[in-house]
């Protein structure tokens, strides 16, 4: 599969993908809570998710390595389209938990395996461009998600769970009938010749590119999980007010990663990571003063920008200098990714009890650290070799 017929079908897989992800969102709290769930409990519902993922995504990285990228995808879908509808069916709490688990530990497939794609069917030069496309997919999906979910719940609580099934299970057939397997068709023959050992992941200084997309994923999962209350502090917003200045910060994080094509060619890997940690920590410190809506939405789009060109850059930077298949080495990074979203919004809320500024004030140091991490990396090694 050519390369400008393949990133379009990735394209419009992953945007469904994240759609059938995100309609569930609005809902679910108030789901688990009309099934009984307590303010703790909801807490562990949405973080077993992210638990099965980080643990989970490196298998599925590896197992995409031996027996092909399309299976793999094939079984996150299915994964997502089945805990949908257990979760819509469901009638008791422990039912939503096993739904939970069960889409965790197969959807914990669909992102390493489609990045993994995508570095089989790309380029050295096309690397950056393709990881920008899956980006930008799974962003406006993200978007789109939620605004579709919270129209159905006029319906019913559960009808969003059966639209998001649904979804699910035509993007599968989407999969089955159009993607074709990528390993035979790599254009350097690179992923089914590397290593598929962890020693060979986790030694030398590119694992500290996995710590970076750690911090990283630290610091906007903190800022997820108490902007609303910030923004409702500092300038008064509701909750409608929020969804449009999230959806204007996702809009701009997704253009810019659907150019990356030409801002890798231009600027190369290397420079775009250290100007993306930069911007986001220009971002955090904006966010400070934020004071309305339009200080708001300009100060998040700042923070975004930043922040959605540093995962397809790393991605690209990996898959590029590893000597590990790749889906190996983008199941670990998928899993450092989930690894952040169970700390993130932890750290945050307890540094938003401290003072409502500190989970920004976090961000810029943890921004920071990255920042060196980085240097650290690039310093031992041949990071900014090829164009990089």
């Amino acid at each position: 599969m050519k390369l400008n017929k393949a990133l379009p079908i990735l394209f419009i897989i992953m945007f469904l993908v994240m759609v059938g992800f995100g309609i569930i969102i609005p809902v679910l709290p108030f789901y688990a809570e009309e099934l009984g769930a307590s303010p703790t409990e909801l807490g562990l519902l949405m973080a077993v998710y992210s638990l099965m993922q980080f643990i989970f995504a490196p298998m599925w990285g590896r197992i995409s390595d031996r027996v092909g990228r399309k299976p793999v995808i094939l079984i996150g879908i299915f994964g997502l389209s089945l805990s949908f509808f257990m979760m819509a069916l469901s009638t008791q709490l422990w039912v939503l938990f096993v739904a939970r688990f069960i889409g965790g530990v197969l959807s914990a497939a669909n992102m390493p395996t489609v990045m993994a794609y995508v570095a089989d069917i790309t380029t050295e030069e096309d690397r950056g461009k393709g990881m920008g496309i899956v980006g930008a997919a799974t962003g406006l999906g993200f978007i789109f998600g939620p605004a579709i979910g919270g129209t159905f719940t006029d319906i019913s609580l559960d009808a969003p769970f059966y639209i998001a099934g649904i979804v699910s299970f035509a993007t599968m057939f989407l999969v089955f009938f159009i993607l074709k397997e990528s390993i035979h068709l790599s254009t350097s023959g690179a992923a089914a010749q590397k290593k598929l050992s962890w020693r060979n992941v986790f030694q030398g200084p590119l694992f500290m590119l996995y710590f970076l997309q750690f911090f990283i994923t630290v610091s906007l999962a903190g800022l997820e999980a108490t902007f609303a209350y910030f923004a409702a502090e500092r300038a008064g917003l509701d909750a409608v007010s929020l969804g449009y200045i999230f959806m204007i910060m996702g809009l701009a994080s997704a253009a810019v990663q659907g150019s990356m094509g030409a801002l890798t060619k231009k600027f190369g890997e290397v420079r775009i990571i250290q100007a993306g940690i930069f911007i986001s920590a220009l971002g955090f410190a904006l966010i400070l003063f934020t004071q309305n809506f339009i200080t708001a939405a300009i100060f998040l789009s700042i923070f975004g920008v930043g922040n959605g060109v540093i995962r397809p850059s790393v991605s690209s930077l990996l898959t590029k200098k590893s000597t590990v298949g790749y889906g190996m080495v983008t199941g670990s990074l998928s899993s450092f990714d989930s690894l952040g979203r169970i700390i993130g919004p932890v750290l945050g809320g307890l540094l938003y009890s401290v003072f409502i500024g500190l989970p920004y004030i976090s961000g810029i140091i943890l921004s920071l650290f990255a920042f060196v991490l980085f240097r650290t990396a690039l310093a031992k090694t041949n990071l900014a070799d090829r164009g990089t």
